[in-house]
């Protein structure tokens, strides 16, 4: 059998003022008391050490207390009034106690409105159901009411064996269960809130009924079997003055009961799961018992005496600077009260009836989360499969559309005719007065747009969680905002997956063949967490400073990206293959030059045998093996090597591009015509880079070379429908007019007001004298500097040594010290706070800015001076994006196809390419259009952020995406 999960909750804030009496005055190198810092951090370790020792948890946390108000003074004003305010020493410990706690990589949670013994409560009830056992880590009597409590077996699908609950007095070091408890007040735990109702509590001014103690309440109780039998029992007393004392304090008895409630559906902003203890990571607790003089500790760490408990199964080093500390924080939030996901409540709606009820209630509530069922993965080419609604936790419904089996005999299931159910959602979908919310609602869009129904306005959760928490999540750039991810991070839940119910490889189904109480509890989950997620990320925007952001440049832009996706744009198919066949060709031809180079036959592809033959075989110098024993072959290997003369290694770098721009673009483009539009039609992610750019997939745009050759062929092959041109409206250097703008280098702004060569003018600031040389090296130092490139990497670029390419540095930040400002302040601010900012207000998190380890920490920093410079020109085409089509309409140039969905009249936006903007319209509209796109794309920023350097504007048309430069 699986080892027993054992789940350790420790009442973190009794262990605060046990640590504060228990120990006299102490202060840290920075004189701030850390008395009761040192003391909790000693017990805490104990308490490590113990339990590594015993029976330990396999999974633990510490609860503490967030404030002094709870819902309990609301209920009684006078509850807890004569506790004293904590000492004035011990306050500004508190945040260091926190500090502690995570240094020890363990949960610290909290939460307002709430004791922690309601937190301890709610997660106790929560895990036993989860089949975990519970120990609380406390000695309070309050908490002693949960003891012995015992869950069902089957109160959570696929929990063979409900969990139970006891204490852990670590002042005795004594566990307590039922018999303790029975033994200690006369009563089994579950009729200990009846004995203390009655008893009342001075510490916490629970007034009880005056004059009944402990003893006489656990009799009453005990006898008449719980609070209102023993109340109601003193009608048949004799005259005495407990009778009179139970008649008078029936409502404060009754009050009592319900102060010395636990709550147990307080939010839990930490899953159970991430409680799970794999060790303490010395990384963090050696930091901080360093940065407070915990010498004694310090020592023990080190010399692994009494270390704290697990340490040998040391974690992976983990970040536990105030930057990461800071990303961490921002996933944490506290959810609003919502019930655990029950996908036995999904109702399958199968007529016409159903679906309406289900829409007048949707109008009543103003919003509704939407999510779509189809056929396949590419919106443009899927059917719908059905529709899924939820109006609230648990409150959602499936609507099937087109289940039915795999072959003409099988007996489709009743379902609503799709015309009819589409006729009948239409009116809500697109109703102003009703708000969408989706999870890559991009998505569902077109695929209603399709069917013929235009969904607007939307919320989109995951542009919602993108707009607080770009690179937050330490998974990747751009990870961490899908639905499974963000239900897992903020709800605490585990979503099912399409192959839970359509199954993976041969024996996998379509959608559309799941039977439909199984497709229920899949789809209408979605809606389900959808609207949860969008209940607690929303909520957080005001209070991130994420407002603006999300709604004047990220949520407005949904619809015109998927507009853009949907139409897509036209590919010459013979073009791309006759591509493809030089590109063979070709490829073919220097393949066997490389044998005949290298005198012998091998695989090009393989860096294996590429390395042997360029450094064993061919003798060249500078080969270095890694960790496989193969020597290294990538990029830049080669290009040193033909800088240096190696004629295999040019032509290799050559073989390589050309074999994967055939398979990435002229090949790839051929098979990613849709049959039906005969269009390619990209797919732009507004969460693919953490910056805020888009990025586009299958097929990927971005990456076509600008300045090659091949590159200008592939694009000769993306052309407009016939009679039509295509426009490129790019923006010039924008990320040099900003970097002038946001650094205030005069000099720089300067020579943008005038319209000079940038690049000339650094080569004249920095060396005297333009030449080719000079500007050649002055626009590199541009770019690079404000990708934070360093000695090394700048000297690779310009082919000289380090010290050269430092001394290039040096003279640049002297003739433009803002930049050299710029930089130094970014980074401050980054490693204070934990992100970047763009001009808009867009926060980019670099949870690895003071990484320890140097190379993780460069890449943060590279990424840190740049991103707020790439955000903000990102911030700047997307508005410009937005902007556009109403633009446009109010000047006539609104598009207008045929019934073949060619455009006819007007100008339609294709493209988003890095800075630039492709259109496709009839070239008698290019005069018009030209003047009104250049204004929208110079002024996107206004009036948000006025700038002190003017935004140019490059634009060209013609037949083609390259005959458009």
């Amino acid at each position: 059998m699986a080892e027993k999960q054992h789940l350790y909750l420790v009442d973190g804030s009794a262990y605060i003022f046990r640590a504060y009496h228990r120990l006299p005055p102490l202060t840290n190198p920075e004189g701030l008391n850390v008395g009761a810092v040192y003391g909790y951090t000693t017990m805490l370790w104990k308490l490590a050490d113990d339990l590594d020792k015993a029976d330990g948890p396999t999974h633990l946390a510490v609860i503490l207390d967030k404030g002094s108000h709870s819902f309990r003074n609301d209920l009684y004003d006078e509850y807890k009034a004569h506790r004293p305010d904590p000492p004035e020493d011990l306050v500004p410990q508190f945040p260091l106690i926190r500090e502690a706690t995570r240094a020890f990589s363990l949960p610290c949670i909290e939460e307002e409105g709430f004791e922690a013994d309601d937190i301890i409560a709610t997660y106790a009830k929560a895990a036993t159901r989860k089949g975990f056992d519970v120990t609380i880590v406390s000695s309070d009597k309050d908490l002693m009411q949960l003891i012995g409590q015992c869950a069902d077996t089957d109160v959570e699908e696929g929990v063979s064996e409900g969990g139970c609950i006891d204490m852990l007095d670590t002042m005795k070091d004594a566990r307590i269960g039922r018999e303790e408890v029975v033994e200690k007040f006369g009563v089994p735990p579950e009729q200990l809130g009846d004995v203390l109702a009655l008893m009342g509590d001075s510490v916490d001014n629970i007034p009880g009924i005056y004059g009944i103690g402990p003893k006489t309440a656990s009799k009453l109780i005990a006898d008449n079997g719980g609070l209102e039998a023993a109340l109601d029992s003193a009608t048949g007393m004799k005259k005495s003055k407990l009778r009179e004392r139970l008649l008078e304090g029936r409502d404060m008895a009754l009050l009592s009961r319900e102060l010395v409630e636990l709550k147990t559906d307080c939010t839990m902003p930490v899953a159970i799961e991430d409680m799970k203890l794999d060790g303490i990571d010395p990384e963090p607790l050696t930091e901080f018992l360093t940065a407070h003089g915990f010498n004694s500790l310090l020592k023990r760490l080190q010399t692994g005496t009494g270390a704290p408990g697990r340490a040998t199964n040391l974690n992976p080093a983990k970040q536990s600077q105030k930057a990461a500390d800071a990303a961490v924080a921002g996933n944490a939030q506290p959810l609003p009260e919502m019930p655990d996901v029950d996908r036995s409540a999904y109702e399958t709606v199968q007529t016409m009836e159903r679906l309406q009820h289900w829409i007048d209630r949707a109008f009543a509530a103003h919003m509704v989360a939407v999510d779509t069922e189809t056929s396949d993965l590419d919106c443009m080419l899927c059917d719908l499969v059905g529709v899924s609604l939820a109006l609230g936790p648990n409150d959602a419904c499936y609507v099937p559309l087109a289940h039915g089996g795999s072959d003409m005999f099988d007996e489709a299931p009743h379902q609503v005719d799709r015309a009819e159910a589409l006729a009948a959602l239409k009116p809500l979908l697109e109703s102003d007065a009703v708000l969408k919310i989706g999870q890559n609602a991009k998505y569902d869009i077109n695929v209603l747009a399709r069917n013929g129904v235009c969904m607007a306005p939307v919320d989109d959760t995951m542009i919602v969680s993108f707009a607080m928490d770009a690179g937050r999540s330490e998974t990747g750039i751009g990870g961490g905002h899908g639905m499974d991810e963000l239900a897992e991070r903020h709800l605490g839940h585990t979503c099912m997956t399409f192959k839970d119910v359509c199954g993976t490889g041969k024996k996998a189904i379509p959608f559309g063949q799941v039977p439909l109480d199984k497709a229920t509890q899949y789809a209408a989950e979605d809606a389900d967490v959808t609207w949860r997620l969008h209940r607690h990320l929303h909520r957080r925007l005001p209070l991130e400073g994420a407002t603006r952001i999300y709604e004047q440049v990220d949520r407005p832009l949904i619809p015109v990206v998927a507009d853009m996706e949907r139409h897509g744009i036209r590919v010459d198919k013979g073009e791309l293959a006759r591509l493809s066949e030089q590109f063979a060709e070709t490829t073919a031809r220097i393949e066997t030059e490389i044998h005949e180079d290298a005198g012998t036959r091998f695989t090009i592809g393989s860096p294996k045998q590429l390395g042997e033959v360029l450094f064993d075989k061919l003798g060249y110098k500078g080969g270095k093996k890694g960790k496989s024993g193969q020597y290294s072959t990538d990029q830049s290997v080669l290009e040193r090597l033909a800088a240096d003369g190696a004629t295999v290694a040019t032509k290799v770098l050559e073989y390589r591009q050309l074999t994967k721009l055939k398979s990435t673009y002229t090949d790839a483009l051929q098979a990613a015509i849709n049959p039906h539009t005969n269009r390619v039609h990209t797919s732009y992610s507004l969460v693919g880079a953490q910056t805020g750019r888009l990025s586009s997939t299958d097929p990927n745009l971005q990456n076509i070379p600008i300045r090659t050759e091949i590159g200008r062929q592939i694009r000769k092959a993306f052309v407009p429908d016939e009679g039509n041109v295509l426009l490129a409206a790019d923006y010039s250097q924008i990320e040099l007019r900003l970097a002038a703008h946001m650094a205030d280098v005069d000099a720089l702004k300067d020579a943008f007001a005038k319209g000079e060569d940038i690049h000339a003018r650094t080569a004249t600031e920095m060396y005297g004298e333009v030449n080719r040389d000079t500007r050649a090296q002055a626009k590199t130092i541009n770019f690079a500097i404000l990708y934070g490139i360093s000695r090394w990497g700048l000297a690779g670029r310009l082919g000289v040594e380090p010290d050269e390419a430092q001394d290039m540095i040096d003279r640049y930040f002297d003739r433009f010290p803002g930049i050299q400002r710029y930089i130094v302040h970014t980074l401050e601010r980054v490693r204070e706070r934990g992100y970047s900012e763009t001009l808009f207000g867009r926060k980019t998190w670099f949870p690895r800015i003071n990484a320890k380890n140097p190379n993780e920490r460069a890449g943060s920093e590279r990424a840190a001076i740049n991103a707020p410079i790439q955000g903000t020109s990102a911030d700047i085409i997307k508005r410009a994006m937005v902007r556009m089509g109403p633009a446009l309409a109010d000047a006539g140039l609104a598009p207008q196809a045929d019934a073949d969905g060619n455009n006819v009249r007007g100008v339609r936006m294709l493209l988003q390419v890095h800075d630039e903007l492709v259109f496709e319209m009839p070239e008698s509209d290019v005069a018009l259009a030209s003047p009104v796109i250049e204004r929208v794309m110079t002024e996107a920023a206004l009036p948000s952020v006025e700038l002190t350097v003017p935004l140019g504007i490059e634009i060209g048309h013609g037949e083609s995406w390259d005959a458009a430069h």
